[in-house]
């Protein structure tokens, strides 16, 4: 059959048996007229000459077409890779070692994730118990005004939730700076490494699938039209296992790195999750202001109109 439409479409390229008209449809831009192409049924021809604009026209929709013709092969040959492993007739490129330390990695996100999580959900809780603590000194502090019989019993429960509501907001702040750097660490700094594991994995599959065209061109018979293919073949091999071998390099270097600041994040909030939540409970408000100065955390100053940070999330 004829190539007649070509659609390039969310990444499926379709074929019809209509005119022989050729589109470009790319995701990001839209769609694009590349112009006919096709034999058999042919444009009329003006009978002015052509200009330098028709020119430059025909050369872009060349290019164009080029780049999109190189996209359908590497992406047909990336997706028969990908079904051959799948069914267990390809073979694949594993680096072991690698392969464990990535698998790892995102094994670890979903852990931090589920603290970060958790970390979110103590914030709110806490933060509605502040709430209701203002309000039950409040009410008590209007009482003790107002029954002159219970003034005192009134009074000093009163006075045990103002100072329970300050050492609440000094813990809030140590678990907002703890929820805070955690945040950081899961959807930043992972996310970047996890990233370019991606792109790794991209360049390894496109890698086996020239390997794979390589192999199968070496082990077919040797002419004068297959010695081209052939050393084609070898460059463009050599090119994605290039790319390969560096985004393999990068991912390395990543992890190591990645592992590194997880560990000095981590050892230093950990320090002050502890210290603020058993500082809290044990009642100690001077060693509760003593860990927030530790971390160089800073809460809204009193009597300050601005809601509080915790608001303001």
């Amino acid at each position: 059959m004829k190539l007649a439409l070509c659609l390039v479409a969310m990444g499926a390229l379709v074929m019809d048996s209509s005119p022989q008209v050729c589109w470009l449809y790319v995701r990001e831009t839209g769609v694009r007229e590349l112009g006919l192409l096709g034999s058999g049924r042919h444009p009329s021809h003006s009978t002015s000459p052509s200009g330098p604009g028709d020119e430059v026209a025909r050369g872009i929709a060349g290019e164009k077409f080029d780049i999109v013709k190189k996209w359908g092969i590497n992406t047909y040959k990336c997706t028969k890779q990908l079904l051959s492993e799948r069914f267990g007739r390809g073979s694949r490129t594993v680096d072991l070692e690698l392969e464990l330390q990535i698998e790892l990695l995102r094994e670890t996100k979903r852990k931090y994730e589920s603290v970060l999580q958790l970390g979110r959900a103590l914030t709110a809780h806490l933060y509605s118990l502040l709430q209701t603590q203002h309000a039950l000194g409040d009410a008590f502090a209007d009482l003790s005004q107002k029954s002159p019989e219970l003034q005192e019993e009134f009074g000093y429960n009163a006075e045990t939730q103002k100072l329970l509501c300050k050492n609440g907001e000094t813990l809030l702040g140590a678990v907002n700076f703890f929820v805070s750097s955690i945040n950081t660490l899961v959807t930043k700094t992972m996310e970047d490494t996890l990233m370019t594991v991606k792109q790794y994995e991209a360049a390894r599959l496109e890698y086996d699938a020239y390997r794979t065209d390589l192999e199968e061109l070496s082990l077919g018979p040797r002419d004068a039209g297959t010695r081209g293919r052939l050393e084609s073949a070898q460059a463009t091999f050599q090119t994605h296992r290039d790319k390969y071998e560096k985004l393999r390099g990068d991912v390395a270097i990543k992890l190591k790195f990645l592992e590194e600041n997880k560990i000095k994040v981590m050892h230093k909030q950990l320090l002050l999750f502890h210290n603020a939540v058993s500082a809290y409970f044990a009642g100690n408000q001077k060693q509760l202001e003593q860990t927030l100065q530790q971390f160089n955390i800073k809460l809204r100053p009193p009597g300050a109109e601005k809601p509080s940070w915790l608001e303001e999330q």
